[in-house]
């Protein structure tokens, strides 16, 4: 995992550093320029589609919301009733959504924590939410990734992939993801039938079945939601 840890650490200094304040005004309700916009609107797409794959009532169940963020998608899970652990690389994008966090009485909670979501100590969870936190890995980390989360997983693995697809790498050749001065570490587009491979090859993911695919494209923000689950 020496590729992963390397990457990690890249991730973490532009999330915690470069562009702490960029990801504060997407993730917020600030008015934002055209890219950003397309950007925005995109991610909330996607957490929805990732929240619809999760049960209705989440009472008695732990997630695991694997790089939270400003916490939106741990909110709404813990507003089914879910034990949320919301964790993420960087301590100022943590410290933002326990600010932003919202009083609900649904009897869920949550944890937020700043660390790597691969760490044994986190314990065991019922379900895994990683939205866009493995697109900056190379394919066969983020399947190694995967593999660790799986081990600690009892029902579902929803995530995210960068779909290989035209659009995709031009936007990447050309620096449009972000503007100049905050731009992402690269985003790794991995084809799905490769990753659907990679995924049958791993020997900790044999117990585990691909249920459901949805691509989310508009503008600049294009990924794939996939769910893994114990059949």
């Amino acid at each position: 995992m020496s590729a992963y840890l390397e990457r990690r650490g890249e991730i973490e200094t532009y999330f915690d550093r470069t562009a702490a304040d960029a990801w504060a005004r997407l993730t917020s309700d600030a008015p934002v320029g055209r890219v950003r916009a397309s950007v925005r609107a995109g991610r909330d797409r996607m957490r929805d589609t990732l929240l619809s794959w999760l049960p209705g009532d989440l009472r008695g169940r732990r997630v695991l919301d694997a790089g939270c963020g400003t916490g939106a998608l741990a909110v709404e899970a813990a507003r089914r009733g879910a034990e949320v652990l919301a964790i993420d690389l960087s301590p100022t994008l943590v410290d933002l959504a326990r600010e932003r966090m919202p009083r609900f009485d649904s009897g869920g909670s949550i944890e937020f924590r700043a660390g790597d979501m691969l760490d044994p100590a986190l314990g065991r969870f019922d379900h895994v939410v990683g939205m866009d936190s493995l697109i900056h890995y190379e394919p066969a980390d983020a399947v190694g990734v995967l593999a660790e989360l799986a081990a600690r997983t009892r029902h579902s693995v929803v995530f995210t992939f960068a779909p290989s697809n035209p659009a995709l790498q031009l936007m990447k050749a050309v620096g449009k993801l972000f503007p100049r001065g905050n731009r992402s570490p690269s985003i790794v587009p991995v084809a799905e039938q490769r990753l659907y491979r990679l995924i049958d090859a791993h020997p900790r993911l044999l117990d585990w079945d691909v249920r459901r695919s949805q691509r989310v494209s508009g503008g600049f923000y294009t990924s794939q939601a996939l769910e893994l689950v114990r059949p």
